[in-house]
């Protein structure tokens, strides 16, 4: 089977790592806009496996530089694991070159300011009543090229979103007859020691973080301030840590395939000295996306600090400690109340030593191989575009345990008030 990875960062290097291991990708070219990281993934990887490794350029902003770089190669499926700015432009080239897409994260502008998208955003937020600036709409809305072409698109195949929705899935197929309340708990108990970085992609992360909150409940979005409510909670394997309410991608795409839910939350953790960072910064206007002029050029602010911080993907070697992901459910079994919580904990040096990554990498460039494989080996197949809870979800939750992120259900967990 012949894909075509796009990206060569921190979670895409797990990703290329897990394909390396399985039997079904024969063929796996790694492509990004610098093809030197490629050749050297590429180069380190090729005597631990039997697939064939190539590499290429390629520029995921352009439409013809995709699309040229997809008829030379001619992949199956794609995965996409670079910016979620690109979502929309992959997708567009795998319409056009008759190749599956994957993605780990939805689509959202790079630049919020523009007119156009900023129109149809503010129309969004009133019709829908939650203001981040991603969603699944834009996305959800190739659901009728896709089908036509014959072809699959999935949506969200990381830890979460990818692995929470799996967990959602599974929950309903084996614990419960009715969900009720899912509570979703991201908690990365990793040291990085660093004063102030971010475990993924900054431009990314720190407009996610300095957001308003929100959540489902009742057939309708509550919006909140940024991080206007915490809880604490006791994480297996890290202890108890503070946590936080965000809008999270997966609360949509939950809300509108999980049958009679009536609340969704997402709850991150974040350390003090984290948050006094990024109030600062956000205060003096460092995580805008607006250009400024300075000295005769234009920047971005957030991309002049993108290159200031430490870059995610040399997290690894500095990184100790776990992460803890899962998610609460409470419901109904055979008419008696029911609740459970299905979690994965990963520590940050075993990845490590595995992959050269830490575990928030780790964590999502696994599930970005799984999904990958059940699409190209037509395991999970259909016309259209698809949410990973919309498919069965044992098989996922079996390759979870084979490449290296095993579960937990506890049949009595706390509940987060």
């Amino acid at each position: 089977m012949r894909i075509l990875v796009i990206g060569c960062g921190g979670v895409a290097t797990v990703a290329i790592h897990k394909c390396c291991q399985n039997m079904l990708f024969t063929e796996i070219c790694i492509a990004s806009r610098t093809v030197s990281k490629c050749e050297a993934l590429a180069a380190k990887l090729a005597p631990t496996t039997q697939a064939k490794l190539t590499t290429a350029t390629v520029d995921a902003d352009s439409l013809a530089s995709l699309t040229a770089l997809m008829r030379s190669y001619k992949p199956h499926t794609v995965l996409n694991v670079a910016l979620p700015y690109q979502d929309l432009t992959i997708m567009d080239a795998c319409l056009a070159c008759g190749a599956n897409y994957v993605d780990t994260a939805n689509y959202e502008a790079e630049n919020t300011d523009d007119p156009a998208w900023r129109a149809i955003y503010e129309k969004r937020c009133k019709e829908k009543g939650f203001t981040a600036y991603f969603d699944y709409s834009w996305q959800w809305a190739y659901q009728e090229k896709f089908r036509e072409a014959g072809l699959t698109a999935l949506l969200g195949t990381g830890f979460d979103p990818g692995v929470t929705s799996v967990f959602t899935a599974y929950a309903l197929k084996h614990y419960f007859d009715e969900i009720h309340t899912i509570d979703i708990l991201d908690c990365n108990g990793g040291d990085h020691g660093y004063p102030f970085a971010t475990n993924f992609n900054p431009e990314i992360n720190l407009r996610e973080v300095s957001a308003n909150g929100s959540y489902w409940e009742n057939g309708h979005w509550v919006e909140t301030k940024p991080m206007e409510i915490k809880r604490e909670y006791d994480f297996a394997g890290v202890g108890k840590k503070d946590m936080y309410l965000l809008h999270h991608e997966e609360i949509e795409s939950l809300a509108k395939n999980i049958p009679g839910v009536k609340r969704i939350r997402f709850f991150m953790t974040f350390g003090q000295s984290y948050l006094t960072h990024m109030q600062c910064l956000q205060n003096v206007g460092m995580l805008g996306t607006t250009p400024v002029a300075f000295e005769g050029h234009e920047i971005v602010p957030i991309k002049f600090l993108k290159a200031l911080l430490p870059d995610p993907a040399t997290l690894g070697p500095r990184t100790v400690g776990k992460t803890n992901i899962g998610c609460i459910f409470t419901g109904i079994k055979d008419g008696k109340e029911r609740r459970i919580y299905i979690y994965n904990v990963c520590d940050h040096q075993a990845c490590y030593r595995e992959t050269g990554a830490q575990a928030v990498s780790y964590t999502t460039g696994v599930p970005a191989m799984i999904g990958t494989a059940l699409v190209a080996g037509g395991i999970w197949k259909g016309a259209g575009v698809f949410n990973v809870e919309e498919f069965d979800p044992d098989p996922y939750m079996d390759m979870l345990d084979q490449y290296g992120l095993p579960w937990v259900v506890d049949e009595d967990p706390a509940l987060v008030d």
